[in-house]
């Protein structure tokens, strides 16, 4: 398994395994168009850190990849993000964007009534730096996310980074075991994301933090 860093030719690749790569979590896609999510949770970190994203190769073929920003608030907010996509693709045109648009406004009202607390950014100086870790179902379990981790640490370190955050899915107990492992560790209670389901059952986005 070799980690390294991107390099402009990958980005093609890159794109490929993003959309396929969600196979077998709670959440596959948001929405069902990933060229749209591609240019909120991957494009960005290309265009912006591209020395801060880790590609796992094996045999040539590219298996995983980590997207990271080592200040979080130098980076376009995800709702900034999403904006640009929905005019871009004219997702207020595509039925499966409509949908999941109209579910998050109700679960929006709803917590709001209920006063629950809803999934959000996190803005914490302790933890500046974030990170997404994507590896391909064929991947996992070879050593290819301990890689990325492990080479993103590395980073944050020569860097001088005072510590990382990422935000994970309740639900999705193999990631949290995973993130466990490495060092982070649950930071605040799970809320409820917005418009996202799996399986009929909603879903609760988990903070975690690192510090080197």
């Amino acid at each position: 398994m070799e980690i390294r860093t991107f390099q402009e030719d990958d980005r093609a690749e890159l794109r490929k395994l993003f959309a396929r790569a969600g196979e077998g979590s709670p959440v596959e896609s948001l929405w069902g168009h990933p060229e749209s999510e591609a240019d909120i949770y991957l494009t960005p970190y290309i265009d912006l850190y591209p020395d801060s994203l880790f590609l796992a190769v094996s045999e040539g073929r590219l298996v995983g990849y980590l997207t990271g920003c080592p200040d979080t608030s130098s980076f376009p907010s995800e709702d900034e993000l999403l904006v640009r996509a929905v005019r871009k693709h004219r997702l207020l045109l595509r039925r499966k964007s409509v949908a999941f648009i109209a579910r998050s406004m109700t679960d929006l009202a709803g917590a709001a009534v209920r006063r629950r607390p809803t999934a959000k950014g996190f803005d914490d100086p302790r933890w500046p730096a974030h990170l997404h870790l994507t590896v391909a179902p064929e991947a996992r379990g070879t050593g290819a996310a301990d890689g990325l981790m492990n080479g993103w640490r590395d980073r944050l370190r020569a860097v001088g980074s005072p510590g990382c955050h990422l935000q994970t899915l309740r639900e999705n107990t193999r990631a949290v075991r995973f993130f466990r492992r490495m060092g982070f560790a649950e930071h605040g209670p799970a809320v409820f994301v917005l418009g996202i389901r799996n399986g009929g059952e909603k879903l609760h986005q988990q903070t975690m933090v690192w510090a080197p």
